[in-house]
């Protein structure tokens, strides 16, 4: 009996795994479409909530909405901890942490009222809809971009090191030039003047006014349009590096849908057998199985 009860428990959570975090069954995509649409519907429900005039009218209702999803996501989260493979690997995951953070907000509302504005970190969770939709080529993508931002983050760190201390450098000028009488009431006043006009924001809450002052301005202006480039072409080399790195696509020989695991030995959408050739992936038999 006590077997029996062991089994029929495995059976359970194979099951519910295999609707909850496998995407190419029918059940799967009706959970994931269903958790899209209660995402994004309490996301709405949040920002709308920020709306005085809708408060004032639909206030109490908004907020039964927001208790109502966060319990439906709190009981999401308990059975994905129950039927995960690996609970703690879950758990740490990028998907686990942003799926407790997407219910922590409401239950810290009631000690800090307000806090449930941040509820809107739910939207992150609709990334899952690559997975849902098969957009394997828009995770491709993404995984480039992260792999170039990964490599390209120490020489941005220099870089945005450098202009701080520019920026240091420049905002001493000016409150010498300018003083208190044109708002540089202080250094970090001025340096905060000077990066807002590096970056070409341009608030225009402060602003030089001796003819000295205009000048460094015009040269801090034309100075900025030069550091934006820098980044970009920084992040671009590393970009184009990282798409001569990646591996090509794993094509299927028999229906051509591409996006298989690196170790998969047959194709997910049609079965055929995926093996290596030498100008890729092709299906002869003389050919070394993945």
């Amino acid at each position: 009996m006590q077997a029996d009860a062991m089994s029929d428990r495995a059976a359970w959570r194979r099951e519910l795994y295999r609707i909850i975090f496998q995407h190419d069954t029918r059940g799967g995509k009706l959970f994931d479409v269903a958790l899209i649409v209660s995402i994004v519907a309490s996301v709405i429900a949040v920002m709308l909530d920020t709306v005085e005039s809708i408060h004032a009218t639909s206030g109490d209702l908004l907020y039964a909405a927001e208790w109502g999803f966060t319990v439906l996501f709190t009981a999401e989260y308990v059975l994905r901890l129950l039927c995960a493979r690996n609970a703690g690997r879950y758990a740490r995951s990028f998907f686990g942490i942003v799926d407790l953070l997407a219910i922590l907000p409401t239950y810290v509302s009631v000690l800090i009222p307000g806090s449930q504005y941040l509820l809107v970190i739910r939207i992150l969770r609709v990334l899952r809809v690559y997975r849902v939709l098969k957009l394997v080529k828009y995770v491709g993508e993404a995984d480039t971009l992260m792999t170039a931002m990964r490599e390209s983050r120490r020489k941005i760190t220099v870089f945005l090191l450098a202009v701080l201390v520019l920026a240091v450098i420049l905002g001493s000028v000016m409150y010498i030039i300018e003083g208190e009488q044109s708002g540089f009431t202080s250094i970090p006043r001025s340096v905060y003047w000077t990066i807002v006009t590096l970056t070409t924001v341009g608030y225009g809450d402060i602003s030089p006014q001796t003819n000295l002052g205009q000048t460094v301005a015009a040269v801090i202006m034309m100075l900025g349009y030069s550091i934006i480039a820098v980044p970009t072409g920084i992040v671009t080399i590393e970009l184009s590096r990282a798409r001569e790195r990646r591996p090509p696509p794993r094509r299927c020989p028999d229906c051509g849908e591409v996006g298989h695991d690196p170790d998969a030995v047959h194709c997910k959408f049609c079965g055929e057998r995926l093996e290596r050739g030498a100008g890729g992936y092709a299906s002869s038999g003389a050919s070394r199985p993945i």
